[in-house]
């Protein structure tokens, strides 16, 4: 494996993204390319694939193609998602591709997870909690980068409830962030050495559920009835209490209001 000083920019490495057509596995697949690696996208089809990079049918819970897909691979970027069926693909797919991993020689395991997740009693996020000690404990050296809600969570979030006819308000405090930024991150991490758990990352400003859904209100041109939203349960109170902010982890690219002007 070549030493920190070789893996940067321009290190020609093989990284292997999984879901690298998605939210974030898309511009970490782009982010690559541009860093002179080799990219290989590993999702069910061929689908958006970007362009530069290779492309292997894997699927996480069958375990098909995973281990083909991973051979000669020097690091692995898992920004898979999935709310439907987390435990047999973040749980149990993290695990195949961990051992997988190993078999081939892999020496970088990259995953992406969400900050304060630990707060939130839901059963997606106890299975993200999960993902994140199945690669602690796992057999190939990691780094977990924890990042704050992406703005796309919040256009949808705010999408359905309008169809409803209302409009979420509240006290509560979030710090969205572009994807794009927490893309950069994880590109870097992967061509570095493993670290660990590296700094959360977030949004550039923290801003309550009131301002977030007035901005989306606007700029989508869609009014809907107030809904206040009461700080109650596990939950709520975390919410209120910023435990899914990182203050010390703001960083660049476009707030919420910027990116939905853009959109």
């Amino acid at each position: 494996m070549s030493n920190a000083g070789d893996r940067a920019v321009g290190s020609g490495l093989t990284v292997a993204v999984v879901g690298g057509t998605g939210t974030v596995g898309a511009p970490v697949a782009a982010a690559l390319l541009a860093r002179d690696a080799t990219v290989r996208v590993l999702t069910r089809n061929r689908a958006n694939v970007p362009a530069g990079a290779e492309h292997r049918r894997v699927d996480l819970i069958s375990g098909e193609g995973i281990a083909e897909a991973l051979a000669g691979a020097d690091a692995v970027v898992d920004a898979v998602n999935s709310t439907r069926r987390p435990k047999k693909t973040l749980v149990e797919g993290t695990g195949r591709l961990l051992e997988a991993g190993a078999a081939a020689g892999v020496g970088h395991h990259v995953t992406i997870s969400i900050v304060g997740v630990e707060h939130i009693p839901s059963s997606y996020y106890r299975h993200k909690i999960a993902q994140e000690r199945a690669v602690e404990a796992g057999p190939v050296p990691w780094s977990i980068l924890r990042a704050t809600q992406f703005h796309q969570l919040l256009d949808m979030a705010f999408g359905f409830a309008a169809r409803v006819g209302l409009r979420p308000t509240g006290a509560g405090m979030l710090q969205p962030m572009d994807p794009l930024v927490a893309a950069e991150r994880l590109a870097d991490a992967a061509l570095a050495e493993p670290a660990g758990r590296l700094p959360d990352i977030a949004g550039p400003r923290i801003t309550t559920i009131s301002e977030l859904s007035d901005a989306w209100a606007i700029a989508r041109r869609r009014r809907r009835l107030p809904l206040r939203i009461p700080s109650i349960g596990k939950a709520g109170k975390a919410i209120a209490a910023g435990e899914l902010c990182a203050p010390d982890g703001a960083a660049g690219g476009k707030d919420f209001e910027e990116w939905l002007r853009h959109r």
